[in-house]
C-alpha cells in the first residue's frame, strides 16, 4: 500500500477540523464533572486526548527528545493491548491539568504544531508506537484525529449536544493507522495473547477504505491482498465499526443496523480473530 497524497492531505484536514470541534466541546462543555466514558468525567475525557496530544507532538519530530511527560517512556515503549488500561492511569497522574479553558487551549496549541512539524513529510515516515510498534506518520495523525472523534462523542452526549462521526474519517484510522501499522511491524502489541496455530483470514470492505485481508497466524498479524478466499468477509460502514469497536455501539445494534455485516466461509472464525485482534 502506498500513502497517496490526496490522504496525506485529507487525514491533515480532517485532523485539523474535528481537533477545533473537539476543542470548543471541552471549552463549551456545562458541567466539567458530568460522567462522559466508564469512570472518566468530561474533563477527565479531555484530559486524557490532551495528554496524548501533547505526546505526540514530541513523537512526530522524531529528533530523539525525551516525552514532554517522562513517567510514559517506560509504560509506553513496554505496552501491549491489555497494558493500555494500566498506562492510562499512569498517563492521567502525570497529566494533571483539569481546568477545561486551559485543556482547549493547549489542545489547540498541540494540534497546530503537530500539523506544522510534519507538513514536509513523506506521509508513510515511520514513527515509533506503543510497545516498539511503527506507524506511519499518516497513520499516527489518523490514530490521533479518532481519538478527537470518539471521545469528541464522549463529551457531547455528556453536554447534551449532537456530534457527528464522518465515514470517511474513521475510515482514514482504519486504513491508515491499523493497517499501515500492521504494514510496518506491530511490535509487541499482541505479546499478551496466546498463540493459536490456526490460520484466520479477515477481509474488510468498505466505501472508504481499500479491500484489504488481515491474516492471523501463529501469534502473528500481516496484510494480505483479498483473492476471495478469505474466513471472514466484513462489509462495514466505518462510522459504525470503528465505534463499535471502541464499545461505543453493541455489536448487535451494529448489526442489526445493516452497516456491518459479516459472511465468508468461515464466519464464526471472527470470534477468534477479534479475541486476539481488538482495540484496548
Amino acid at each position: 500500500m502506498t500513502i497517496e497524497l490526496s490522504q496525506w492531505h485529507a487525514v491533515r484536514a480532517a485532523f485539523s477540523e474535528v481537533g477545533g470541534r473537539f476543542a470548543d466541546a471541552v471549552e463549551n462543555a456545562p458541567d466539567p464533572h458530568a460522567k462522559a466514558v466508564g469512570r472518566w468525567s468530561v474533563v477527565e475525557t479531555a484530559a486524557h486526548v490532551g495528554w496524548i496530544a501533547r505526546v505526540y507532538t514530541a513523537m512526530v519530530k522524531g529528533d530523539g527528545s525525551p516525552l514532554p511527560l517522562p513517567e510514559l517512556e517506560e509504560p509506553m515503549a513496554s505496552a501491549d493491548i491489555e497494558k493500555v488500561s494500566a498506562m492510562n492511569d499512569v498517563a492521567m497522574t502525570a497529566y494533571p491539568e483539569r481546568d477545561l479553558h486551559r485543556l482547549a487551549e493547549q489542545l489547540r496549541a498541540d494540534i497546530a504544531e503537530v500539523l506544522q512539524v510534519s507538513r514536509d513529510y513523506d506521509p508513510e515516515k515511520p514513527i515509533w508506537w506503543l510497545g516498539g510498534s511503527r506507524v506511519p506518520v499518516a497513520g499516527l495523525l489518523a490514530h490521533l484525529l479518532n481519538e478527537l472523534t470518539i471521545h469528541g462523542h464522549d463529551i457531547s452526549r455528556a453536554s447534551g449536544r449532537p456530534w457527528r462521526i464522518d465515514p470517511a474519517h474513521e475510515g482514514m484510522f482504519l486504513e491508515l493507522f491499523f493497517v499501515g501499522m500492521v504494514r510496518n511491524d506491530v511490535g509487541r502489541l499482541l505479546d499478551y495473547a496466546k498463540p493459536s496455530p490456526r490460520r484466520i483470514t479477515v477481509e474488510f470492505r468498505s466505501a472508504y477504505t481499500a479491500p484489504v485481508v488481515m491474516v492471523l497466524h501463529n501469534g502473528g498479524l500481516r496484510v494480505a491482498e483479498p483473492d476471495g478466499t478469505a474466513d471472514v468477509r466484513m462489509t462495514f460502514d466505518p462510522a459504525v465499526l470503528v465505534p463499535m469497536m471502541f464499545g461505543r455501539i453493541s455489536e448487535a445494534r451494529a448489526v442489526l443496523t445493516g452497516k456491518v455485516r459479516v459472511g465468508g466461509r468461515r464466519p464464526w472464525r471472527l470470534l477468534e480473530f477479534l479475541r486476539t485482534v481488538h482495540m484496548p
